[in-house]
């Protein structure tokens, strides 16, 4: 036996105080080296072991048999062995139990050919520590999964809140919009009164964005935004845009210079989304352009792309805070010492559905005062592709008026006057009631074209009373809309499993109600 040399170097100094037993042997199990940890749990000097018993001479009467069964078989075929449970003999007589490892391990320049290196630990001791990691690992999957449920607890009243908060802000904003649109059928002579008309249509138009933003942030954020894409050009989605930030525009006195494509750019898109991306971006330049600024609005076509741009000559964007200015809830400082209001999601909201929609959105400028620009890439389609109609186009020319009867079911007392003057202003005979209950008996005997319903009542909901009227005879050609304060996607699918042609969010998109009016062929189920 050669113990010296390339021996002692493989197994180092580390050997004799390592924490378990230790030992190595010939393929026929002589022993040729042990650690002090072996030698205590077997009661033998290394003087008695070492070049004089083999391992399985310590094993009980099972051992044996295993080994010879087994183990020895394993170790001539130059395999190893883990984690064996057996049981060793003490001096004593007393019984060990442990856990055994074994590894063929040869060594240059020992007699012996081949070696097997053995780990034996406590397995009493082994298996206490196993418990004791499984117990810590399924406590810690415990308190993953009661995380894990606390988040989606709290995902779940988050949405509820701001569905709820969504919803009360509506409510009040829906009278304040049936005021204003009042207003517009008057004709004032005196220049304030009709400056206060247009500054409340304009700061309701932003109330209703800002909550708009919130749920589509909750939306995004989850991945609940469904996109309805449909072939559109992208010229009729700029003018929508332009008209909706007309207000924020003019109200800086600033100069909108569009540069639309010679040519028409069609692309496959969502038109609400699209229409909202460039809206954003538009009111974005008018919140961060100092009065009497200048805004260019520019489409092109760059390969198979249609290239979208918003440039201003506004306060800029410092280089440091260029990679940021997309993440939510971000405003600059020079933007927050002039901002007129916002939430810092506008620009998020316009990266995710770029994204979305399989654009790109990217900013440039060259430092706090000297203005910005944005720019959007969107794939587009091939130049021969064929226009399709605009589906939020307004009352077809040369439709011939038809006075309505229209029956309004809402417990809001303002919200319901506001609009019944505005639609009675317009030539169509208008009823109200306040409960679902005296709505269902005034619908009978009203026999109403359209019936625009709350969903909360005070006594049942719109819900309930769209599926008693769709029951009787006379409801097939009953154009019905929802008018609530409730505008999640499960709200809109709600509806239309409860009878419901249209689902208007409040505030109700006036004109858009005026056409459907005209056109009932024209509704969608999303209409606002």
């Amino acid at each position: 036996m050669n113990d010296s040399g390339p021996l002692l170097s493989f197994i180092g100094a580390a050997f004799d105080r390592a924490p378990c037993g230790l030992l190595t042997t010939t393929t026929e199990g002589l022993i040729l080296r042990a650690n002090v940890m072996f030698y205590r749990w077997t009661g033998y000097s290394p003087d008695e072991l070492v070049g004089k018993r083999r391992f399985q001479d310590l094993l009980t009467i099972g051992g044996k048999v295993f080994h010879q069964t087994h183990w020895a078989p394993l170790l001539q075929m130059q395999r190893s062995v883990s984690e064996v449970k057996l049981d060793i003999l003490h001096r004593n007589g007393a019984i060990v139990p442990v856990l055994i490892n074994v590894v063929r391990q040869p060594f240059e320049g020992v007699d012996f050919d081949e070696f097997a290196v053995l780990v034996v630990a406590d397995r009493h001791k082994y298996e206490h520590e196993l418990l004791r990691a499984r117990h810590e690992a399924e406590e810690a999957l415990e308190a993953k999964r009661a995380a894990q449920d606390a988040l989606e607890m709290a995902d779940r009243r988050k949405d509820e809140f701001l569905a709820t908060l969504a919803h009360e802000l509506r409510n009040p904003l829906a009278s304040i919009a049936g005021v204003a649109a009042v207003l517009y059928n008057k004709n004032y002579a005196d220049p304030e009164l009709t400056w206060s008309r247009d500054a409340l249509q304009r700061q309701i138009g932003h109330i209703d964005r800002l909550v708009d933003d919130l749920l589509d942030v909750s939306r995004i954020a989850e991945g609940k935004i469904e996109l309805r894409r449909q072939t559109v050009e992208l010229i009729t989605i700029m003018h929508q845009a332009v008209e909706g930030s007309r207000a924020n525009i003019d109200a800086s006195s600033h100069e909108l210079i569009v540069c639309a494509p010679g040519d028409p750019i069609f692309l496959d898109a969502d038109p609400v989304r699209l229409t909202q991306i460039i809206q954003n971006l538009l009111n974005n330049a008018a919140k961060y352009t100092p009065t009497q600024g200048c805004i260019h609005l520019t489409a092109m076509r760059d390969g198979k792309n249609a290239v979208v741009s918003v440039r201003d000559n506004g306060i800029g964007i410092a280089p440091e805070d260029l990679g940021k200015i997309f993440e939510i809830f971000s405003q600059l400082t020079p933007g927050l010492q002039r901002s007129r209001g916002g939430l810092g999601i506008g620009l998020s909201l316009v990266r995710a559905m770029t994204t979305l929609m399989g654009g790109t959105v990217s900013v440039r400028s060259d430092g706090v005062g000297h203005g910005s620009e944005f720019v959007v890439q969107l794939p587009a389609l091939n130049a021969s592709t064929e226009s399709a109609p605009h589906p939020m186009a307004a009352a077809k020319s040369g439709v011939k008026f038809e006075s309505r009867r229209v029956v309004i079911i809402d417990d809001d007392n303002d919200s319901t006057t506001s609009l019944a003057m505005v639609l009675e202003a317009e030539g169509h005979a208008v009823r109200t009631a306040a409960t679902g209950q005296a709505g269902i008996k005034l619908i009978a005997a009203f026999d109403p074209h359209t019936v625009i319903l709350d969903i909360t009542l005070p006594d049942i909901s719109g819900y309930e009373v769209m599926q008693s009227v769709r029951a009787t005879k006379r409801a097939p050609g009953l154009l019905a809309i929802a008018l609530t304060g409730w505008g999640q996607s499960q709200d809109k699918e709600r509806a239309i499993t409860a009878g419901f042609d249209v689902h208007f969010t409040k505030p109700i998109d006036m004109s858009c109600l005026l056409t459907l009016l005209q056109d009932p062929d024209s509704a969608s189920v999303e209409a606002g």
